[in-house]
């Protein structure tokens, strides 16, 4: 057991040594016999040192010899790669050089045989300049000849024209001699006389011309639109800016408005109109001046009140419907107008424009009903006179195209139309008759006179539209106005609904010559300053008086 103890007791002589050697020290003392073996251990371990510090020194002279070796095969391929490199140089240099005077010399060739081009250009060029220059030549001299022969002319027509000048002279005197007048003073006299004349026939050739033309015109014009109207008739429906929806009782009424306003607030946000809720009994107006919108409102509204369900939910899927309704009427429309005039071939978003028309009006008149009119009265004109009758319908029924579109789109209807047409590829004899039926361009076919012809006809027609007093008056005003702008008008009066203006004129400034020509300037004047429907008359009156008492 001492010698147990032993082992694990480390001497003193070995305590500053290494933990490892140690620990090594201590596994070997536990075994028995390790104190006589210890310088064999220790002899073993020192010659284990010695023989690893033999092997480096030797690997490290072996790896030098080595690399000397390496290096010195290194150094004589690197030796033999830039001969190489010296020999390929030389034998590159040797072939460049030998390219290079291949190209120079054909460059040599190419550059003579041009120069040689050239110069045969150059000397034919040079030979046509030479006949040129001689052709010149001689032209220069007939022109000299030519010249000089002029000359000649010119003064003996100087002298001619001497002589001429003076016999005119002579003339001239002996004439005021004669007349007593100079020569302003007659040429004053002539033209004063010659435009007396003149007015006097150019009157009477204008009475003329227009009595023979009402006369022959009239009859015609009668009888073709006589005809028209007859075989035309449609049936006109005045609306207003609002709709009436009639209740089952006022109990409603409260149900509509619903808590606190909120299923009112919801059908007005969505259909964009004004519910006026007043104490109309069993009734609710529904105003806006859009009839697609109130037409919207007033079929939610009859929906919701059969249903008997009325929140806000429930009024947003009706307006839904409705709008869903509306935008089938609106096609079903188009498509009814298109089959009456039997015209086909429409694009299909013309064909729901000319829908949405059933919903606008003018002046009171149903602008699709006033429309499918046109059409109709402008294919029966001409039918009568031989013109294309399909472009005059088409042209007719698409006349106020312009009309079915809302104010945000800026410009007449006029233009609107004309730009709808040219986008949905309409013919120009189309395009035209929309562009000219009020005048905007002057009409050039004859289709676009019987557009102009026929809308006139269908609104002129008594009954066809209604005019608020307002806007009446002030057209009559305008009237007087236009009329009695004119000098040597004495006093104006508007009659017949404004169909007609009677004109007294002052007998001492207007003759009757000039009653013609002025008649023809009011007229043209009335023509470009107003919009009117149909036609107005001019009449003027002239009357003399001779009034004389006796005493």
């Amino acid at each position: 057991m001492k010698n147990l103890g032993d082992v694990f007791q480390l001497p003193q002589k070995h305590a500053g040594r290494p933990r490892k050697l140690r620990l090594i020290l201590c596994q070997l003392k536990n075994f028995g016999g390790v104190k006589p073996m210890l310088p064999y251990i220790i002899g073993g371990l020192i010659g284990i040192l010695i023989g690893a510090v033999l092997g480096c020194v030797i690997g490290w002279n072996r790896r030098k010899s080595t690399a000397e070796r390496e290096i010195g095969s290194a150094e004589d391929e690197a030796t033999r790669i830039v001969n190489e490199a010296y020999k390929s140089a030389e034998s590159k240099k040797r072939e460049a050089l030998v390219e290079a005077k291949e190209e120079i010399l054909k460059a040599k060739n190419e550059h003579d045989k041009e120069v040689k081009e050239r110069r045969a250009d150059l000397q034919r060029q040079e030979h046509r300049l030479q006949q040129k220059e001689e052709n010149l030549d001689r032209k220069t001299e007939n022109i000299e000849r030519k010249d000089e022969q002029l000359s000649q002319k010119i003064a003996h027509l100087e002298q001619t024209q001497q002589q001429a000048d003076q016999y005119k002279n002579q003339q001239l005197e002996e004439l005021e001699r004669i007349s007593g007048f100079t020569a302003e003073e007659a040429k004053n006299y002539l033209l004063s006389q010659l435009e007396a004349a003149v007015t006097h026939e150019s009157a009477m050739k204008i009475k003329e011309i227009e009595a023979r033309c009402r006369d022959e015109a009239d009859a015609k014009a009668r009888e073709i639109i006589s005809l028209a109207i007859q075989r035309c008739a449609a049936d006109h429906v005045a609306e207003a800016t609002v709709s009436v929806v009639p209740l089952p009782n006022d109990e409603m009424k409260g149900r509509i408005i619903g808590r606190e306003g909120r299923n009112i607030r919801t059908l007005e946000t969505l259909t964009g109109v004004d519910l006026i809720i007043d104490d109309t009994p069993e009734a609710i107006t529904v105003s806006c001046f859009d009839p697609v919108r109130r037409e919207i409102a007033r079929l939610a509204l009859e929906k919701l009140i059969l249903d008997g369900r009325i929140h806000p939910a429930r009024i947003e899927e009706m307006v839904e419907k409705a709008k869903r309704e509306v935008d089938a009427t609106i096609k079903a429309e188009g498509e009814r107008a298109i089959f009456e005039t039997n015209v086909h071939g429409l694009h299909p978003e013309l064909v729901k424009l000319l829908g949405r028309m059933r919903y606008r009006t003018s002046y009171g008149q149903n602008v699709l009903n006033h429309s499918i009119e046109v059409s109709h009265v402008a294919g029966l004109l001409a039918a009568e006179i031989g013109a294309n009758v399909m472009e005059a319908k088409r042209a007719g029924l698409l006349h106020d195209l312009g009309k079915a579109i809302d104010h945000e789109v800026e410009g007449s209807h006029v233009a609107i139309g004309v730009e709808l047409a040219k986008k949905y590829r309409e013919s120009e004899g189309v395009i035209h008759a929309i562009q000219a039926h009020h005048n905007d361009v002057e009409p050039q076919t004859i289709v676009a006179c019987l557009v102009q012809a026929a809308d006139a006809i269908s609104a002129a027609r008594p009954g066809a539209r209604r005019e608020n007093l307002e806007n009446y008056i002030k057209r009559l005003e305008m009237l007087e106005e236009i009329t009695s702008s004119f000098d040597g008008v004495e006093k104006s009066f508007a009659i017949q609904a404004g169909r007609e203006v009677r004109i007294m004129v002052k007998p001492e400034v207007v003759s009757e010559d000039q009653m013609v020509l002025l008649a023809r300037d009011i007229a043209k004047k009335i023509e470009d300053e107003l919009e009117y429907p149909g036609q107005i008359k001019v009449n003027l009156l002239r009357e003399t008086r001779a009034i004389e008492y006796a005493k």
